[in-house]
């Protein structure tokens, strides 16, 4: 195994207090709201890269922000008990997977991930939250530059379709819309 070049990043990290949450699931409707074609034009919290995890009766409330895109489901199943009632794994698992329809767009099934607000100074779902239960960090870590590049988005998106279509599917698709141009 080669070894890489080390190098300084800028790891951006939205910390999450799910004691101080009340809620008001704001984050999901700017988030939603910003991640919108055309931005702002519609608040839609399915296609919010932000969901809270909520149990009003005992009025507990957990963000959680979308992460990478997994192909495959996980093997475990643990549970987690909080203030007596009993959660699955996946209700705090930040993977858009084919377990599970969290995470994904409503219509395409893509899968969604956390992009920080790119271009904001800040993510607009710690700047909406009026309670501070979500932070946003910066810092620097060092990390070794692998030799190897991650999937892009549209390989990523490309798997998705074609783990919840079929790969038959989605190439005929494709074939169809390169004799429309």
């Amino acid at each position: 195994m080669s070894e890489g070049k080390k190098k300084t990043k800028v790891v951006k990290v939205i910390k999450i207090n799910a004691d101080k949450c009340n809620g008001c699931r704001a984050c999901e409707v700017i988030c939603s709201a910003y991640h919108a074609e055309p931005k702002y034009s519609s608040a839609n919290p399915a296609r919010a890269r932000i969901r809270v995890v909520r149990d009003p009766l005992r009025d507990i409330y957990v963000p959680v922000q979308a992460g990478e895109y997994t192909p495959a489901e996980c093997l475990g199943r643990d549970k987690y008990i909080l203030d007596g009632k009993e959660y699955d794994e996946c209700s705090f698992c930040r993977a858009s997977c084919p377990s599970r329809d969290v995470f994904k767009e409503p219509d395409s099934g893509l899968p969604l991930k956390c992009d920080m607000c790119e271009g904001e100074d800040e993510p607009l779902c710690v700047k909406w939250c009026l309670v501070d239960a979500l932070t946003y960090e910066e810092r620097e870590e060092e990390v070794v530059e692998e030799e190897e590049q991650p999937l892009d988005a549209l390989e990523v998106g490309l798997a998705s379709l074609a783990d919840k279509y079929g790969l038959d599917k989605v190439l005929d698709a494709v074939a169809r819309m390169s004799l429309k141009e």
